[in-house]
């Protein structure tokens, strides 16, 4: 079978124009990036607006491997059979960053013949909005430190009388707004910035992939421009002497970073290789971030498709979790139906069982063992009252024997149903019985809720999430997330939902831990305010909101060749 990179450079697109035209999207409301992209005015949701939502099938996992559970191939795969069969989709997914591709991961387009194409435009840069969310992001970041250099070089009488603005008396030990590059790099995930006689002060800072930005998130829950423009000057980026927080309204920053994100608020549509639609907005990173395509995104799909698709990031205790009780809160557009991918690989993986004998073979010890997992997630998805249908991405060195065995056993759990995928090998026509199960789950009543009430306490929150979203013992907190815990409680954040970042790698904290951990306690060493976007962050265990490149890191096989063709991009 010819590679990623070789079926996507081999079809012919579709004039995006044309896309957008059968999806129902008037040429003045596209904006051409190129022959095969497109940014689509929010105009579109006006001009619709008393059109009804369309049927939305979330896509969600087992817990990862590295082997992979091909969650994209899934849902571009499921809308390309979708479509096939006669019910108008249009997929939702988010924009890859820089990291994973130069990283480990690849990119994320999909693979074989269920991908967004062209997929290395989609994995390299598409149409900028990462690098806004960079750039606007570290604005704040030099606007504040600028700030804090003028006030103590002049002192707050003198910096106000030569300036006219108020002094804001920064406090340099408690700047909370730290930097963004989208790249793995853990040299910079803890720095300290401003020395030099005219650089200072002297203070703590450190980096984030931008993807864990709170500007990302922003983008990801915003409605519209005015929307986007309110959250920003919501940002608390420091606080100053007394305590209390300085936001990006306070700095004069706010609409400056807005204007940088301008047309990053608009999503960008692309195709499948059936020549289906799919919007692209927000970015990846379910266990440091947000983890879901845009709230924009699924509003204009909605409008336009009979049936949305889009993923949540990792499994289903991560980005399915986020989704349910955050973005749904936001939007107020519930799922009817899901989607958990598995594959036999990956219960292996999760067994918990320690072999030397190839993941490929058969093997009913591990088999029997992991499938404890995908039960869980199972049954971790059915709690928030929506359909489940397993889908099996099924390999070419799985056996008849054991997927027989599986569908077996998934038949006796709480799911709606499941089919063997193969979108992965024969695109439509591989997800064609999947799709149609998908579609009659979407059929069937739900009643959608929530993990907690948004009244509950951060406390109350964090308790629910680990006892009923992980199956832990308890909750323990650091000095310093007590400490922050007291002073959100005090200035009235505690009202806002709960964003996780956490090892995606278990269902606990501990990514040796596999299987269903029970009985363990979760340690949440930080607790981040994310005023503008909305929820609060608790850091839970050794997670880090930069990553590292490994010892082989992709883009050492990366590079061009001499017809100028990128080679090596996964």
């Amino acid at each position: 079978m010819l590679s990623d990179i070789e079926i996507s450079r081999q079809h012919t697109c579709q004039p995006i124009s044309q896309i957008a035209g059968e999806l129902g999207i008037n040429p003045d409301e596209l904006s051409l990036h190129g022959a095969n992209k497109a940014k689509v005015s929010l105009a579109v949701t006006n001009r619709l607006a008393n059109n009804k939502n369309a049927k939305l099938v979330i896509v969600t996992a087992v817990t990862p491997t590295p082997f992979g559970e091909g969650k994209t191939v899934t849902t571009i795969g499921l809308t390309q059979a979708l479509n096939h069969n006669g019910h108008k989709t249009c997929a939702c997914i988010r924009q890859p960053s820089m990291g994973p591709v130069f990283g480990t991961k690849g990119g994320a387009a999909g693979g074989g013949y269920a991908q967004v194409v062209p997929m290395e435009e989609l994995n390299l840069h598409l149409t900028g909005d990462i690098h806004a969310v960079s750039s606007a992001h570290n604005l704040a970041a030099a606007a504040l430190d600028a700030r804090l250099f003028h006030e103590t070089r002049l002192g707050a009488a003198a910096f106000t009388e030569q300036s006219g603005l108020a002094a804001l008396n920064i406090d340099a030990d408690k700047i909370l707004w730290r930097r963004v590059v989208d790249h793995n790099e853990r040299s910079l995930r803890q720095i300290n910035v401003g020395y030099g006689s005219f650089n200072g002060p002297v203070h703590e800072s450190g980096f984030d992939i931008t993807a864990a930005s709170e500007l990302m998130a922003i983008l990801a829950l915003s409605r519209d421009l005015k929307d986007l423009r309110s959250r920003i000057g919501r940002l608390v980026l420091a606080l100053n002497q007394q305590g209390e927080p300085i936001t990006a309204e306070d700095l004069g920053v706010a609409g400056a970073m807005t204007v940088i994100m301008v047309d990053a608020i608009e999503p960008t549509l692309m195709q499948t290789l059936s020549g289906d639609p799919c919007l692209i907005h927000a970015g990846p990173f379910a266990n440091i971030a947000h983890g879901n395509s845009s709230i924009i995104a699924d509003s204009i799909a909605a409008k336009l498709a009979d049936v949305v698709v889009t993923e949540a990031g990792f499994g289903s205790d991560m980005g399915f979790e986020k989704f349910s009780n955050i973005k749904v809160r936001e939007s107020g557009y519930a799922p009817s139906a899901s989607v958990v991918v598995v594959t036999l690989k990956a219960l292996k993986a999760n067994s918990g069982i320690t072999s030397e004998q190839d993941i490929n073979q058969p093997d009913s010890e591990r088999l029997t063992a992991g499938f404890a997992n995908l039960e869980w997630h199972i049954n971790n998805v059915s709690q928030y009252g929506v359909p489940v249908v397993v889908a099996i991405n099924r390999f070419p060195t799985d056996t008849d024997a054991e997927l027989e065995w599986l569908i077996e056993r998934i038949g006796q759990t709480k799911a709606f149903g499941c089919e063997i995928s193969e979108a992965f090998s024969k695109g439509a026509e591989g997800a064609a019985k999947l799709a149609e199960m998908v579609y009659r789950a979407t059929e069937t009543a739900t009643e959608f809720k929530q993990l907690y009430e948004t009244e509950a306490s951060l406390e109350s929150k964090l308790m629910t999430l680990a006892e009923v979203g992980y199956g832990a013992a308890s909750v323990s907190l650091s000095d310093k997330a007590k400490s922050q815990l007291a002073w959100l409680t005090k200035h009235n954040y505690g009202n806002l939902p709960i964003c996780v970042a956490k090892t995606p790698m278990s269902i606990s904290h501990d990514p040796a831990i596999k299987g269903i951990p029970t009985g363990f306690d979760l340690p949440i060493t930080e607790l981040r305010l994310n005023a503008g976007a909305g929820f609060v962050t608790a850091l839970v265990g050794e997670v880090m909101t930069m990553p590292g490149l490994g010892l082989t890191p992709g883009y050492l096989n990366i590079d061009i060749n001499d017809n100028g063709e990128i080679i090596g991009l996964a």
